[in-house]
């Protein structure tokens, strides 16, 4: 079974430019202009699709840590912006998704300047040219803001480039750029235009869902969304493990565990576009809150439902607030409208809610946690045969922390699954 990897990557690419904007006032958008500049350039030079897919999405995912990096400076563990951290965490993410080419380096060194005044000190021709490619765009929709400018202002344009370029930009990086961006360019890179230009300038990409990649690609995004707020650094990643511990107790096969996994991994994907201020809000939450805060399920429903291979997946994703009773949301089913995988989501979504600190409670051991859970399917609103399951399963684990599958451990950075 396979997943349209490129599709996936736009999708995470949207929830990472709401990020940006919402963490430095990062222009829409941002991270699509560059990906399809860098794509317009990797044509330019001859890249084959396989160059071209990794340099794009490294592209589109070149910010792509800004939320871990936000939550750390939150805690106190670093004292400032630190581009080095930024590139590396970035690059560490990266590196767990499923190219076929390399990109050793790509998101590491996008800060790099030709003359050796970048983060690392690296010159032009001593970093790989796709980091340059990924500067240079990057460089020029920031210092610009691309999709503002009209057609007939682009011999102004080009002028500045060169000028602002100066010893930040690789000569060759800066020059292939200004090759690329003409009058057709820039009208692509409007917001009105821009989903449909860079879904045209990603090559497919696919990749099996059984592979390990995609149990990786699927920590990366709940590393994301985790580091939204200091209060969700490890929900998703352990309802993620909780799923597949559940999974492995039905019997599922490894397709069939991987589709868990990745629905539990982006179940919250849509909660990055509600504003902080109402996550980590100490009290209760006003009913317009509240009304707020389920518009995130809406979100991955949107996000998720054009993704070629994870119909399933984003129907259980989706699901989770849902109530056999008909009284959840965003769809108000019923329990005849829910399948196992979609009940079992919101079991395991409620029990971690309930036994992790969040800022209306303090953290929960497994026997305080199954109470509230059994008396929530005493209402009819959960499946209390899952809930029986769950006391069964997850005993074992209470106040510490599932740990990821073996078949992840074995292939990824420990760091993201907190196994240090």
């Amino acid at each position: 079974m396979y997943v349209r990897m490129d599709q996936l990557s736009l999708v995470i690419s949207r929830a990472l430019d709401i990020i940006e904007k919402e963490k430095f006032g990062a222009s829409k958008n941002h991270s699509m202009r560059v990906a399809v500049l860098c794509a317009a350039i990797g044509r330019r030079v001859g890249f084959n699709d396989d160059c071209l897919s990794a340099l794009t999405t490294c592209a589109l995912f070149h910010d792509n840590a800004l939320t871990e990096y936000m939550l750390s400076e939150r805690e106190g563990n670093l004292q400032a912006l630190n581009l080095r951290l930024h590139c590396e965490y970035g690059q560490r993410n990266v590196e767990w998704l499923p190219f076929k080419k390399d990109v050793s380096g790509f998101v590491l060194y996008h800060h790099e300047h030709k003359d050796g005044s970048g983060p690392f000190g690296k010159k032009e021709g001593e970093y790989p040219f796709e980091a340059a490619i990924i500067a240079a765009a990057d460089l020029a929709d920031v210092r610009n803001h691309l999709q503002r400018i009209p057609a007939e202002s682009l011999p102004e344009l080009r002028r500045a480039i060169r000028e602002q370029f100066g010893a930040d930009a690789s000569s060759k990086a800066a020059g292939a750029l200004l090759e690329v961006l003409d009058a057709h360019m820039l009208e692509s890179l409007r917001d009105e235009a821009l989903q449909a230009t860079v879904e045209k300038a990603i090559p497919l990409w696919t990749a099996d869902i059984r592979d390990p990649s995609i149990i990786r690609i699927a920590g990366m995004v709940a590393h994301v969304i985790d580091y939204k707020s200091v209060f969700t650094t490890k929900h998703t990643i352990q309802i993620a493990n909780k799923s597949w511990i559940l999974a492995n107790h039905y019997g599922y096969d490894q397709t069939q565990k991987a589709q868990l996994y990745l629905a539990a991994a982006l179940h919250d994907i849509g909660k990055i576009a509600t504003p902080l201020e109402i996550l980590e809000k100490p009290g209760a939450l006003s009913a317009e809150e509240f009304a707020v805060i389920k518009e995130h399920v809406r979100h991955t429903y949107d996000w998720l439902r054009g993704i070629e291979g994870l119909e399933d997946i984003c129907r259980w994703a989706s699901n989770h607030h849902e109530k056999l009773t008909g009284t959840g949301y965003p769809f108000g089913k019923k329990a005849e409208e829910l399948d196992f995988n979609s009940r079992l989501l919101a079991c395991v979504d409620i029990y971690q809610a309930v036994c992790e600190e969040r800022p209306y409670h303090p953290a929960r051991d497994h026997a305080d946690t199954m109470a509230i859970l059994y008396e929530t399917a005493k209402k009819g609103e959960i499946d209390a045969s899952i809930v029986k399951d769950l006391d069964t399963v997850l005993a074992e684990y209470s106040l510490r922390d599932v740990p990821p599958p073996r078949i992840l451990a074995a292939h990824t950075n420990p760091a993201i699954l907190n196994l240090k």
